[in-house]
């Protein structure tokens, strides 16, 4: 029987790989609920191949498009983001993989967590945003995660058989993105076609912004914390424009252990799925002989300053990274439209900490106000 999987965000990048990967072995998974935000057409597509028992969109404006597409082929239809989350709890699957973006993913995979599903966690925003919540919540169910991040799946893989209380510090590579060798004076004036040039991957928008601020490195050291019960001072960054050593684990002996492979997600994303276990690639293999080198360097904080954001979150606690989070969704969507130069990203974020309430012990319920209050702050001030 197949193994059935929930898409949190299947039109998106991590998404789209994801159906990849499930059609390349149809005898072993089947995508029985899909979710998009707002790209209906490619959700309609998408469910006419994989014919889900479910598909839902997030924006309740845009369900009678999707209703009337999927009503003759049998497919069950939902539209808002309490359908979202209402879905995760359905017994016709038992993994999801959350490959939304942002704050999105947060109470989706909270649901998913309660009805003991295994995740696949694509999301890093669940656990920058709530990971005290969510790991309290992944103690007392069944729930298993398995990061999807390149760099989250690559300390996975170099963990496991490995006594844990053996580590010293793990090591989250970056590959630096499009301005690491720029002077700061440059930086100012970065546009966003500049910064969607990635020079490594290929990723959605926001992604793609937060790694040439390099805020997605923070986020990775944040999420890294929860994800693997590891103190803050213990998890650095470093990086490697080749995008080849995904990130490293050194422990007590002095030994590291590093994955290695193309910068491609469709590896993390097949481990993920094949719960830990590795299933034929059909993608092309990495050669060590195409690459004459492979180097490593310290970040720059002072031409980033976004990384400082990882141990003042870390430090702080509370909802001081759900405002990081939510801030940043403001201004990278401002400097997208041009309305917001991209040292201004940090400038909002730093703005955005100083004037909302902090709170040092937060509920689920907390947390869901601090986004929306910090939302509607950022966007009164552009």
């Amino acid at each position: 029987m197949p193994h059935n999987i929930a898409v949190l965000g299947s039109t998106g990048s991590i998404g789209t790989q994801t159906l990849d990967i499930i059609s390349q072995f149809p005898d072993r998974f089947r995508a029985t609920v899909l979710t998009a935000g707002t790209n209906v057409d490619k959700l309609i597509e998408q469910a006419r191949i994989h014919r889900p028992s479910l598909a839902v969109i997030a924006d309740e404006s845009l369900y009678g498009r999707l209703s009337e597409a999927l009503a003759p082929l049998g497919i069950s239809t939902a539209a808002g983001d309490k359908a979202m989350a209402e879905a995760m709890e359905r017994d016709d699957f038992d993994t999801v993989v959350t490959a939304t973006v942002g704050y999105s993913g947060l109470l989706p995979t909270m649901r998913a967590i309660a009805a003991g599903k295994q995740i696949a966690l694509a999301n890093k925003e669940t656990l920058v945003v709530a990971g005290e919540l969510v790991t309290r919540a992944l103690a007392a169910s069944p729930s298993k995660v398995i990061p999807v991040d390149s760099e989250h799946s690559a300390i996975y893989q170099c963990l496991m058989g490995e006594d844990h209380s053996t580590v010293k510090r793990l090591i989250i590579t970056a590959s630096g993105g499009p301005f690491r060798t720029w002077e700061r004076e440059q930086i100012a004036g970065v546009t966003a076609a500049q910064a969607l040039r990635h020079p490594r991957w290929q990723m959605g928008a926001k992604i793609t912004i937060d790694s040439a601020t390099m805020l997605n490195k923070a986020f990775e050291i944040i999420e890294a914390r929860w994800l693997f019960d590891i103190e803050p001072e213990r998890i650095e960054a470093v990086v490697h424009p080749q995008s080849i050593v995904h990130s490293m684990v050194e422990f007590h002996d002095g030994a590291v252990k590093a994955q290695l492979g193309i910068p491609d997600m469709h590896l993390p994303i097949r481990f993920a799925l094949g719960d830990a276990r590795r299933l034929v690639s059909q993608e092309r293999p990495l050669s060590l002989a195409d690459y004459s080198q492979l180097t490593f360097e310290k970040p720059d904080p002072e031409k980033f300053p976004c990384l400082t954001l990882a141990p003042y979150a870390l430090e702080r606690r509370g909802n001081a990274a759900c405002i990081i989070n939510a801030a940043n969704e403001v201004a990278v969507a401002a400097f997208l439209r041009d309305k917001l130069s991209f040292t201004g990203i940090y400038d909002m974020i730093t703005d955005a900490l100083a004037h909302i309430d902090y709170i040092s012990t937060p509920t689920l319920d907390d947390y869901v106000a601090t986004h929306h209050a910090t939302i509607d702050y950022c966007r009164a001030r552009l």
